[in-house]
């Protein structure tokens, strides 16, 4: 039986992170593009070499690590720079997570954490794509909240991601997280149990017999 391949999204401040954890408290084994974007340039990688060659020894902090913040600044207002960057870091983002998928073994709710799914046009890699939903004025509330960020930066900082209404375009399944968390634990626990369903009929299908 193969695994059930489920693409996790959401904008800046939807609750995305929070949803990932609870799901992953429940088996589904949860790979995180940020964390394995991180890994791919680490100190003495391939990845980090790449990056430095392409934007210089500027990008390197002190310790000889990459620079996130310096590098982010860089990118962030010139598409060009980011396309940039992108070629180099997501080829290998994608062999990693792929990699890390196929350890998942037989039968595994393969749960892909992907900040930039809609961006990047990612959905059709997915058997489900989960989009975590919050109105827009609830992220900015948040941003304000939890990342200190004024309301300018907020709306820029979500004008630089896809719409609600694209990421929406890209949902089989729909969380909406504008709630308290004990709303997201009962949204979690749903959706888990659908998820579940859904895998267990896949591999119906896939052995010839009608799913339910």
């Amino acid at each position: 039986m193969s695994s059930l391949k489920v693409g996790l999204t959401g904008g800046i401040g939807a609750g995305k992170s929070e949803l990932s954890r609870r799901l992953e408290s429940y088996g589904a084994v949860v790979i995180d593009a940020d964390r394995v974007a991180r890994e791919v340039v680490a100190p003495g990688t391939p990845g980090l070499a790449g990056v430095v060659a392409a934007f210089g020894e500027a990008v390197l902090a002190p310790d000889g690590s990459l620079d996130r913040g310096r590098l982010g600044e860089m990118v962030f207002a010139d598409a060009s720079l980011r396309a940039k960057l992108n070629a180099i870091v997501h080829p290998l983002v994608g062999r990693r997570m792929q990699e890390l998928e196929r350890a998942a073994g037989e039968g595994a709710i393969v749960v892909h954490d992907i900040p930039l799914l809609a961006e990047n046009h990612l959905a059709d890699n997915f058997d489900e794509v989960v989009v975590v939903d919050v109105p827009p004025r609830v992220q900015a509330e948040r941003l304000a909240r939890e990342r200190g960020m004024t309301p300018e930066q907020a709306r820029a900082r979500m004008r630089a991601q896809a719409t609600r209404a694209e990421r929406l375009a890209v949902a089989t399944i729909v969380v909406d997280n504008s709630g308290s968390l004990a709303e997201l634990d009962r949204e979690a626990g749903d959706l888990w149990a659908e998820l579940r369903r859904r895998a267990k009929r896949r591999a119906e299908r896939e052995a010839g017999r009608p799913g339910r």
